[in-house]
């Protein structure tokens, strides 16, 4: 006998619960950018200039400087989207919950192209650069260096309290996971028993998929992205998700079964401001 969710009304509930769980758990975008998930089609830069204070003899008088604007606008121009049709009998022949196991396939894949349009976007947009030691993050030998070296390119910001973030491949982590285990005392003793620590000084790190930062166009902006990953400030760029991720669930004529559409819109603006916040990788 076929173990499927046979009402709407309950595959409707379990989708919006796996939706959220999956989304919140899973995105790195969620993790390093603001969230706008209002309706709003153009979102304005939150940011200004920035203050600039002076240091005098005490007079009591005072220049009032003009605070300037930045003209800078984030659209939402894209949307992913995923459907599939799943026919009466795969669902009545199978002995596992067919609604249940497609649902969840479709919601990682949305999830993960949401991941590659805000990283790719992230990286290209990025003002800062740095370019790895030969071997790049692969040699254990670089890892303390080129944390160092990242480091050096935000200190000093006042965004910094806002938290540091570095975006990996997961080919990427052969060094990190060696330089831990071999960086002595309390720290490698963790690493040996626990494995890869997604914290090193300081820095928060991410691990994607192989090939998330690629040579491709997604949607409306083509990105030149490989051999390259993205470190830098929380939380200084927004990604736009109006409404979240939907579906529909319909009939289709000619077929038993249902059709299932899962989409979302996107936009993603890392600030005109804060471009140097951020810091475009090139491995070596």
């Amino acid at each position: 006998m076929a173990n499927t969710i046979a009402d709407r009304v309950y595959r409707d509930k379990y989708r919006s619960a796996m939706l959220e769980k999956i989304l919140r758990n899973n995105l790195t975008a969620e993790a390093i950018c603001e969230v706008d998930r209002s309706d709003n089609k153009r979102i304005q830069n939150p940011y200004g200039s920035q203050p600039s204070a002076s240091v005098q003899a005490i007079s009591g008088h005072y220049i009032t400087d003009d605070y300037v604007t930045t003209d800078d606008t984030l659209t939402v121009d894209n949307e992913v989207i995923v459907s599939e049709h799943i026919f009466d009998f795969e669902e009545v022949l199978t002995h596992f919950n067919m609604f249940s196991s497609r649902t969840e396939e479709m919601v990682y894949s949305v999830a993960n192209r949401i991941d590659r349009f805000v990283l790719n976007n992230l990286c290209e947009d990025a003002t800062g650069a740095y370019t790895t030691p030969v071997g790049g993050f692969t040699d254990p030998v670089n890892i303390i260096e080129i944390l160092s070296n990242l480091l050096s390119k935000v200190a000093g910001y006042s965004d910094v309290y806002k938290g540091l973030f570095l975006v990996l491949e997961n080919t990427d982590i052969t060094g990190f996971a060696e330089s831990q285990a071999k960086s002595g005392y309390s720290f490698a003793d963790g690493a040996l028993r626990n494995g890869f620590y997604d914290s090193q000084m300081g820095i928060d790190i991410y691990v994607v998929r192989t090939g998330t930062f690629a040579d491709e166009t997604l949607g409306t902006t083509s990105y030149t992205n490989s051999g390259h990953r993205v470190f830098g400030v929380k939380n200084v760029s927004t990604y736009a998700s109006p409404r979240g991720i939907r579906w529909e669930e319909k009939s289709v004529s000619g077929k038993t079964g249902k059709e299932i559409v899962v989409w979302g819109y996107i936009g993603f603006k890392l600030w005109f401001t804060k471009t140097a916040l951020v810091v475009d990788i090139t491995l070596a």
